[in-house]
């Protein structure tokens, strides 16, 4: 049974750039830069005639390139925090490519995703971190803000259930194409 997750991979130096924030946290797990990726929907655990049904979906999906942003870095958990991301920026483009995913994979009977989309890359799962400690991280390197990246395809991606996810393996890619003029 997979577990399936739809994102967009990063170049080799975007990954760079957010790998240079690993470091001076104590208590963070810090994610490989060959795992990072800005998930578009998470499917699950799912049987392979599901799975089938999922890819056929996502050839359906025709958008164009867009210029995707990573910008400034937070974390989500509150008062308890769990993890470290790189924030994207939610752009018209990379919402209607979302969006449309979604859409198509409700169609094909997958529950709605629960929580609102916040496009991010994950840097680091926490445990035990102070939210002084936090603070502290996140105050020195707020002004985060890598070179922009053209993204030209999605992937669906499958992983093993772990802590952490990854390693991650393209089980598809699906290319943006320029509109034919």
């Amino acid at each position: 049974m997979p577990r399936l997750f739809v994102a967009l991979d990063l170049p080799e130096e975007t990954a760079a750039e957010i790998s240079g924030l690993r470091g001076g946290l104590p208590g963070a797990r810090w994610i490989d830069p060959d795992n990072y990726h800005i998930t578009l929907r998470f499917i699950g655990d799912i049987d392979g005639r599901t799975a089938t049904e999922v890819a056929n979906a996502l050839d359906q999906v025709r958008r164009e390139p867009f210029a995707v942003q990573v910008s400034g870095i937070g974390s989500f958990g509150g008062r308890k925090p769990h993890s470290l991301y790189a924030a994207v920026e939610p752009t018209p483009a990379l919402l209607a490519l979302q969006g449309e995913i979604e859409r198509r994979m409700q169609r094909i009977g997958l529950a709605p995703e629960s929580r609102r989309y916040t496009p991010h890359v994950t840097v680091a799962r926490l445990r035990g971190v102070s939210g002084a400690a936090l603070a502290a991280y996140l105050g020195g390197r707020g002004l985060f803000r890598p070179a922009a990246f053209w993204a030209d395809r999605f992937v669906l991606f499958s992983s093993r259930a772990s802590q952490g996810g990854g390693p991650y393996i393209a089980e598809e890619v699906y290319p943006l194409h320029q509109a034919a003029a």
